[in-house]
């Protein structure tokens, strides 16, 4: 069966397991999928969809959206926009309503960025 191109996700996969000191029977069992289906992913010989890596996230607690970049489900803007919005809504030290605000600004920043980007791209008129 030839390798999927799924970049270096299993790889990373086996690395991670490793460095948690988890057998991929001890991994599969925590994430919920069967023992030679995860060999598979770490091997490259199958995709794992969106809810399995996250299981297998949590599992290993890392981030989800790492090994959805890794998959190639997601690029890393948006990962790192993801990430943000987390880490905001995660905060403990501020209210909700603060955290709406936040993230309204955070949009309004990332809107004009993105129009300004837009802007700069396109040819002029001489």
């Amino acid at each position: 069966m030839a390798s999927l191109n799924v970049g270096n996700l299993g790889e990373y996969l086996r690395e991670q397991r490793r460095t948690a000191q988890l057998s991929l029977r001890q991994l599969a069992e925590a994430a919920g999928v069967s023992n030679p289906y995860l060999s598979q992913i770490e091997r490259g010989l199958r995709k794992p969809s969106a809810e399995v890596l996250q299981q297998v996230a949590k599992a290993l607690r890392i981030s989800a959206e790492t090994l959805y970049v890794r998959a190639g489900i997601l690029d890393e803007q948006e990962r790192d926009e993801l990430e943000t919005r987390a880490v905001i809504l995660a905060d403990p030290s501020i209210n909700e309503r603060q955290k709406q605000v936040l993230l309204q600004i955070y949009d309004s920043f990332r809107k004009e960025n993105a129009a300004e980007q837009q802007q700069a791209q396109q040819p002029t008129d001489t």
